[in-house]
């Protein structure tokens, strides 16, 4: 008979975490090949366990790396190791500042030629202080860099008006394209960090960035991350296109329709997963048809007068820096204005294939007074309309 021979064992080349908010946190594994892993939690002290079958670490991320790694900027974890189980599989610890949930997902080859397991972790009960700023803040086990402001802001917490700002589009989908080949998605990138940059300096507001680098996040799931975080506000960061003409511009700002909101309930209430969640504090599953249909009646209502209102701030501000393109606040029908029970709106910061203004809106100056405009519409909302378990609530008080 032959020798049994052991299977290569897959590399570890590199992991990488990051901060998508003050109560979440992506952490990334970069490997030679797919595996075979399983995560789960524990507690006393919080950890998150990833072990990985037939893997082993490059000699540049061995122990001491891991050791010497500064969590100075991630919300959630203070810590990290390995050890070696059955000789050949991997085990990594997370040590977490909070109690966290956690899932996973393995990604395919990416332009490196590697494959990468990706690790959300979150939590509802963030820390009490930290110094990150939402999903801006990067460690890399390899270099040790930290791509972070500065300027340090503490953790607010539940007192906090939640803004979630979602960059349009993202990794496969690149969106619009300018005349300059300028990309939609990187468009919307930029801008909402700047927004993010500018919301986290307001006290009682906090925000969160649906995505904040070059992936994609299917739309449903941009909802359903706002709903999430508990959030107070989804604004959804676009950039428009008119291939037929290149004269076209303006910025455009844009609620749910009411037949885009009559169908959604509609789905609401015919899917069970739906109608098993909270609505704000009302739970659907348990009312008879017609009462979870005035409740939701109810809530869409509120929702829709909220993202008017909102919406024409919004519109109000653009129009101080340039021309619009829609003088009022449209309504459409996009999948990521549809939540029931959050305010949505969606924000057009102009005509991507216009040259001029895909010159302006690649200008990093133009962008920062785009992201203004948007944030004291926002702002100016939430003065006069601030939720009544709020720090601005008492303030206005």
């Amino acid at each position: 008979s032959l020798p049994c021979l052991a299977a290569t064992p897959i590399q570890i080349t590199d992991m990488r975490v990051f901060n998508q908010a003050y109560h979440s946190t992506r952490f990334i594994v970069d490997l030679t090949a797919p595996v075979t892993h399983h995560i789960f939690t524990l507690k006393k002290p919080d950890r998150l366990i990833i072990d990985l079958k037939n893997t082993d670490l490059e000699n540049k991320l061995g122990k001491k790396s891991m050791g010497d790694w500064d969590f100075g900027n991630i919300a959630l974890i203070k810590n990290i190791h390995s050890i070696f189980r059955y000789n050949e599989d991997l085990r990594i610890v997370l040590e977490l500042n909070a109690p966290a949930r956690a899932k996973s997902f393995l990604l395919t080859l990416n332009k490196n030629n590697r494959h990468r397991l990706v690790v959300e972790i979150n939590t509802l009960n963030p820390p009490t202080a930290h110094k990150a700023l939402p999903k801006l803040a990067m460690s890399t086990l390899s270099d040790h860099t930290s791509k972070i402001d500065n300027q340090k802001p503490k953790l607010k917490n539940r007192q906090d008006i939640v803004i979630a700002i979602d960059a349009g589009h993202g990794g496969i989908d690149s969106g619009a394209i300018g005349f300059n080949n300028t990309q939609e998605k990187d468009i919307t990138l930029a801008i909402t960090k700047e927004l993010a940059a500018l919301v986290l300096k307001q006290q009682g507001m906090r925000p969160v960035l649906i995505r904040n680098d070059d992936y994609f996040v299917k739309l449903p799931k941009r909802v359903d991350l706002a709903r999430q975080y508990q959030a107070d506000l989804f604004i959804s960061i676009h950039a428009d296109a008119y291939p037929d003409s290149k004269r076209v511009q303006g910025a455009s700002v844009y609620m749910l329709s009411k037949r885009g909101a009559s169908s959604e309930a509609a789905r609401w209430l015919a899917s069970v997963e739906n109608a098993t969640d909270l609505l704000g504090e009302i739970r659907l599953s348990n009312k008879e048809a017609l009462l979870a249909q005035v409740l939701l009646d109810l809530s869409q209502s509120t929702t829709l007068e909220a993202s008017a209102l909102i919406g024409q701030q919004i519109l109000k501000t653009l129009k101080k820096i340039g021309q619009v393109h829609y003088t009022k606040v449209q309504r459409a029908n996009f999948m990521v204005l549809r939540s029931p029970d959050i305010p949505s709106i969606l924000v057009e910061c102009g005509f991507i294939s216009n040259p001029k203004e895909e010159r302006r809106l690649n200008n990093q100056q133009y962008q920062s007074r785009l992201a203004l405009a948007i944030f004291e519409g926002i702002r100016n909302y939430f003065a006069n309309n601030p939720p009544s378990d709020t720090l601005l609530a008492r303030r206005a008080q």
